[in-house]
């Protein structure tokens, strides 16, 4: 305790009496004094004392990978309309390449005295990449919400489209239009929803009596470049249709049949994941399975509010229902 003092006493430039009044609660300080003291208590990783947790600001931070894909802004607006609504303030941290990191915006929403953080699409993702920072987060308890992926080992809610249905709904849409060779397009292999999705695919094959072929199966990052190559790969192997893992790559495979002189939906079917913004004006309008992004963004914001309350909320998934929306990318195989 009285090294805590010292420290923070160093960091703000008063004393550790006066610190120790803020601890607990006496009056005799300033307000720009005590708010000091509180984020210095945040920056250099103490918890604070029970009677003062409800004082951080009312902010929240909300980390995107990207703004390119449409469904993250999708996300955000939901969101962040609900935090409105909940008296909280939205603070959008969206990674760059080669800009600010996912762990350097969890250190300055830390400065910020955060309530919480909700993360989308981010390296919680990703079973391969750092996740000290999401540990840095959970060791000061603050309030944090995932989407489409859980951490292992931390007890963080999570809110999820059902992977395995996704995959299920379009791989038997195709099914059902006569194809049969169906190639999937899924993100890095250790992206936990493409992982997700590839289990799914095998399963519904395996159903049939049959076996999913390695050749079948194409790895990219999510983009559009990404798409249109594994795409190109999977067309020389002969597919007739094609699963992918978000609207953006079933874009590039579209683009990548129509490089090879074929017609969508004539000679290939493709079918995306998301239904994000403008996937009904493409040419031809994309079939894919729809993320309830509504009901998944009030889920996220209900479950982060009842962490800040103090409430006790259930850690683990919440798995939200896909659905399949039929559009122009998807016909009848081709014959023979």
């Amino acid at each position: 305790m009285t090294r805590r003092l010292a420290q923070v006493a160093k960091k703000v430039g008063v004393s550790e009496a006066t610190v120790s009044r803020v601890l607990n609660g006496k009056p005799g300080v300033s307000e720009a004094t005590r708010q000091s003291v509180l984020t210095a208590l945040d920056v250099l990783g103490y918890e604070r004392p029970t009677q003062l947790r409800g004082e951080r600001a009312r902010l929240v931070g909300l980390v995107l990978p990207e703004l390119q894909n449409p469904i993250f802004p999708a996300f955000a607006e939901v969101i962040g309309g609900a935090l409105a609504q909940q008296g909280l303030t939205p603070v959008l941290c969206t990674q760059t390449k080669g800009g600010v990191s996912e762990a350097d915006y969890v250190d300055l929403l830390l400065q910020q005295q955060v309530s919480g953080v909700v993360f989308a699409g981010g390296l919680f993702a990703q079973a391969a990449a750092p996740h000290d920072h999401y540990h840095q987060l959970a060791e000061r308890n603050i309030p944090v919400v995932l989407i489409n992926a859980a951490i292992e080992g931390l007890n963080f809610p999570c809110v999820s489209c059902d992977d395995a249905v996704a995959v299920e709904q379009a791989w038997r849409h195709l099914a059902s239009l006569g194809h049969e060779r169906i190639g999937l397009v899924l993100g890095p292999g250790d992206h936990i929803p493409s992982r997700r999705k590839l289990e799914a695919a095998r399963g519904v094959v395996a159903a049939t009596g049959k076996e999913l072929a390695d050749e079948f199966v194409e790895r990219s990052i999510f983009s559009l470049e990404g798409g249109q190559a594994s795409a190109a790969r999977l067309l020389e192997r002969g597919v007739t249709g094609i699963v992918c893992a978000s609207d953006p790559l079933a874009l590039g495979a579209i683009r990548a049949a129509r490089r090879r002189g074929l017609s969508v939906p004539g000679d290939v079917s493709v079918v995306g994941f998301d239904d994000s913004a403008f996937m009904n004006c493409t040419e031809p309008p994309l079939s894919t399975v729809r993320q309830p992004i509504e009901a998944m963004g009030r889920a996220v914001v209900e479950l982060l509010c009842a962490q800040i309350q103090g409430t006790h909320t259930h850690p683990g998934e919440l798995l939200f229902e896909p659905e399949l929306v039929v559009r122009g990318s998807t016909a009848q195989a081709p014959a023979g």
